[in-house]
This record gives C-alpha cells, sequence and structure tokens, in this order.
C-alpha cells in the first residue's frame, strides 16, 4: 500500500463504509459520519480525486477507484481485525475500537499478519 496520510485513509475507509451501509455517498454523508465541515471535507475530496483515488459524478455522488477501494479495504480490515484483537484481551469495545483506529494506520504488515494468525489458532 502506498504510504499516504491517516486523515486520507480515513475518508476512503468511511467512503467504503457508507458505500456498503447506504448505496451512495455524497460529501455531505462523509461531513456528517465523521462530524466534519463541509468545506473540510470537499477540500479533503479534492485530493483524494487529484490522487486518483475518489471519483465524483456530476451529481456528486462519490465511488471509490480501484486504488482508492485497495487503500480502503485494507484499513477497514486492519480496522476489524485489531478491533477484534483488543476485546479478546479484554478490553472494552469503545476503547479498543479507538485504539484500532489509531494504530490500523501504522502497525507493519508483519505485525498485522502475525495478529491475524494469531486470532486463526
Amino acid at each position: 500500500m502506498n504510504k499516504m496520510g491517516e486523515s486520507a485513509e480515513n475518508y476512503l475507509e468511511t467512503i467504503l463504509i457508507l458505500l456498503e451501509r447506504k448505496g451512495n455517498v455524497r460529501a455531505i454523508d462523509i461531513a456528517n459520519e465523521l462530524d466534519f465541515s463541509k468545506p473540510s471535507v470537499s477540500v479533503a475530496l479534492k485530493h483524494l480525486r487529484e490522487q486518483g483515488h475518489v471519483f465524483v459524478s456530476d451529481d456528486g455522488l462519490l465511488s471509490l477507484t480501484e486504488s482508492g477501494k485497495r487503500i480502503a479495504e485494507t484499513i477497514y480490515e486492519r480496522h476489524q481485525v485489531l478491533t477484534g484483537f483488543f476485546i479478546s484481551l479484554g478490553v472494552p469495545e469503545k476503547i479498543a475500537q479507538a485504539d484500532a483506529c489509531k494504530i490500523e494506520h501504522i502497525i507493519s504488515p508483519q505485525t498485522f499478519e502475525a495478529i491475524k494468525q494469531s486470532l486463526k489458532k
């Protein structure tokens, strides 16, 4: 996965989750989900479009490009696995989710794979 900022990864992950939940996504949906201002979301989406990770249709619907989807799925998988791992250690769910959200962006592929393998045992 290309190195990109945590914020950009969070936007891509949020778009993926909202697409699965709602079927279509607009910038206002992201602003509401993340509790960000619409102008902040617009700036972030502009950068993601320029990087080739997001496509915006003429009617304002967002979709992920192949690269955007790949990044979003990777981050989302990390979030789910890490949350489950922390919960299995006895961490309360709310804390496990918050910690997973921070760690999912910085964990090495090797450490993440080791955690996944340990959970399979």
